[in-house]
């Protein structure tokens, strides 16, 4: 298990809208991300990420405040 595939099966189990769209130009990255689509996360795998995720500090802004006016929100 690597943490890419982790990461993509933790969204792909979050919510069944959520598509996520790795970037990879390595084809072995690319049938690495695919693998977490037979991963299966328990309820408690999925507690137990919230958990630790929820532990996080972010800091900083997603983008320069100039570029986040263009965006709209």
């Amino acid at each position: 298990m690597t943490p890419a595939r982790l990461a993509l099966a933790w969204l792909l189990a979050k919510r069944p809208w959520i598509v996520p769209i790795p970037g990879t130009t390595k084809l072995h990255r690319l049938k690495e991300n695919l693998g977490a689509t037979d991963v299966e996360l328990t309820p408690e795998d999925l507690r137990a990420i919230e958990s630790a995720s929820s532990e996080i500090k972010v800091e900083g802004a997603r983008y320069p405040e100039i570029h986040e006016r263009l965006t709209g929100r």
